[in-house]
């Protein structure tokens, strides 16, 4: 019997002896790393979720500062429940202008209109200050409030029209009409009186009584 031999195949292939040796060497490689997988178990690595508890995030936000029309920078709005409240009615200049948003320009223009209303009575008059935005009133209103005892009020009865017209709620017509009215009624004793005779509007009355003595003391 003649004796098997590859030698015919790999001449067929035409590989030399050291193409090969290299040949059986990426063979073995090649079902190494076949078996490699069944060799070593596969390990899953898993990612357990940690339950986070609301209070035990930390959050920390910051307000952008912006410039507004005073010139001024609005300041970081951070609550601090230890500074004082500004009373807005006897406050100068300089402590309006230490409050985030208030520059020069919108210090002098809520002085201004103080002294024609003759103060404050309410926190929320300073919406009615020109210039002054809402995004600046809302992080400034917690910070003042305003003592209505300190108000300046009109004796209607015996204010002259350069008094009475000083008041921004007066119009013009309104004043020459309580000015007649009294010279021919004398006086005036209650609000009502004015709406009831048209002296002023109704809408208005909420705004005019806080500034408005009806006897003199």
């Amino acid at each position: 019997m003649k004796k098997f031999t590859f030698k015919p195949v790999l001449n067929w292939f035409g590989f030399t002896r050291r193409e090969r040796r290299s040949t059986f060497l990426l063979l073995i490689l090649i079902l190494f790393v076949a078996g490699f997988r069944f060799i070593i178990p596969e390990h899953n690595i898993t990612v357990e979720k940690i339950p986070v508890k609301k209070g035990d995030m930390i959050v920390t936000s910051f307000n952008e500062e912006k410039e507004n029309g005073s010139g001024s920078y609005m300041k970081n709005n951070r609550s601090n429940p230890q500074r004082p409240l500004l009373e807005i009615n006897t406050c100068d200049s300089a402590s309006l202008e230490a409050l985030p948003g208030i520059g020069p320009v919108l210090s002098a223009r809520i002085i201004k209109f103080r002294k024609l209303l003759g103060g404050f009575v309410s926190v929320n008059q300073l919406r009615e200050v020109y210039g002054l935005s809402e995004e600046v009133f809302n992080i400034i209103s917690s910070r003042v409030y305003a003592d209505s005892t300190a108000v300046r009020k009109i004796i209607i009865n015996s204010a002259e029209y350069k008094e009475l017209i000083r008041l921004p709620y007066f119009e013009k017509y309104e004043v020459t009409a309580i000015l007649k009215y009294r010279e021919l009624k004398g006086s005036i004793k209650t609000m009502d009186e004015m709406i009831d005779n048209k002296l002023i509007a109704r809408e208005k009355t909420e705004k005019i009584r806080p500034y408005l003595e009806f006897e003199e003391k």
